[in-house]
């Protein structure tokens, strides 16, 4: 298996203000993002071949992103697996180009959540499915902290502000993000102290719902040379789905083995031996906060049970040795479920490009992104890695 790896450039990316777009529909979101991304790569629309668009809830069909950009009846494929939504739709898009079926094509994710009604809470699952009852992320993943805590002997206040401090530092990140959701500073005590959600996790340990979407424009390395000098390379993607169960019997809670799975694939093809060494940046799926300490250790950037060091060390703040979530996370931009994993290569491109304004990391040449959802025992996870021409 020869792998993805600098088989696929990326030439353009767009991504639009993420927030309580109340004035603006999924289809203003789809142009916002696309349109961003034809200019930064120099081309337009007639010059996309196919497309790929990863939505959860805002589209059931590939025909909106047609309408929205006036595509001239080129294939439209709609992606959905859960919160790795758009790096899947992404993946596809990458495994098109690599296989020499098209030469330039465009991969969007959207979500339109503020107006749908929907609360960030478990839904019901389709007639026939045989999936137990949903179980509200908040709980889910309150079941994680708390069995994490027990696991590694860490007293709730030491465990608690481990937590707040993850927050704070992505809050601080999303103050120098201008298309951001939430652009303010929360201090750990602030974290500490905030309303209970699902005990452990308050307030601030989760993330908000929003509207938003990004997209991106990919092509072969060779035709990325034609249009310009700072494009990048597709490294390695990992994808790793666990099997149906709300609770399996086998899963201990403090790691995310979709999460290992997938990041070692990515790892694999990129040929990476040394995450904590050999990535300069991340950007994780920090829906609560003890999912981003969690998967510190998955991703081998920390040592398990002892990620809280790391964090207490600034280790993945932007002076840190490897900052994650360097814009602010999925704590500072929401989770439009379809857009996040797309906006998450924005950053790293944006990144590795010297373009990132306030919060840009010096001389980083290799990032990665990664997503997690589902529910306990069963997520969908994936991991995809990106590095200059160098």
């Amino acid at each position: 298996m020869s792998g993805i790896k600098d088989r696929v450039a990326v030439i353009g990316m767009g991504c639009s203000k993420f927030g309580e777009r109340w004035d603006s529909s999924a289809s203003d979101l789809i142009v916002e993002a696309a349109y961003e991304a034809f200019e930064d790569a120099g081309i337009e629309g007639k010059d996309i071949q196919a497309a790929w668009l990863g939505t959860v809830a805002s589209f059931r069909t590939g025909q909106p992103l047609a309408a929205a950009l006036k595509l001239d009846y080129i294939p439209i494929t709609r992606v959905e697996n859960a919160c790795a939504t758009a790096t899947d739709a992404f993946r596809n898009a990458c495994y098109a180009v690599a296989a020499g079926i098209y030469d330039i094509v465009l991969t969007l994710g959207v979500e339109k959540l503020k107006d749908s009604g929907f609360s960030g809470l478990a839904v019901a699952e389709p007639a026939g499915s045989d999936v137990n009852p949903p179980v509200p992320p908040p709980s889910q993943f309150a079941l994680a902290a708390t069995r994490y805590f027990h696991q590694y002997e860490i007293p709730y206040e030491e465990g608690k502000m481990t937590l707040a401090q993850i927050a704070s530092k992505n809050h601080h990140n999303g103050t120098m993000s201008p298309k951001a959701h939430f652009q303010r500073e929360v201090s750990a005590e602030q974290v500490v102290n905030a309303p209970m959600v699902a005990w452990p996790l308050g307030l601030f340990d989760c993330c908000g719902v929003s509207d938003g979407a990004a997209a991106a424009i990919i092509t072969t390395p060779e035709i990325a040379k034609t249009f310009r000098d700072d494009y990048i390379l597709v490294k390695g993607i990992g994808l790793s789905v666990g099997a149906y169960g709300v609770l399996r019997n086998d899963w201990d809670f403090t790691h995310f083995p979709e999460s290992v799975r997938a990041s070692q694939s990515a790892y694999q093809e990129a040929g990476i031996s040394d995450p904590r060494k050999e990535i300069d940046m991340a950007m994780v799926h920090d829906c609560f906060t003890i999912t981003e300490l969690i998967i510190y250790e998955d991703l081998g950037f920390s040592p398990r049970g002892r990620g809280s060091e790391d964090v207490a060390a600034g280790t993945f703040s932007l002076e840190g040795e490897l900052p994650v979530n360097t814009d602010g996370g999925l704590k500072c931009f929401g989770h439009p479920i379809g857009a996040s994993g797309i906006r998450m290569i924005y950053e790293v491109y944006k990144q590795l490009q010297g373009k990132a304004g306030e919060r840009q990391l010096k001389d980083p040449t290799l990032g990665l992104t990664h997503n997690l959802g589902g529910r306990p025992g069963s997520f969908t996870c994936s991991v995809a890695l990106f590095g200059t021409r160098d």
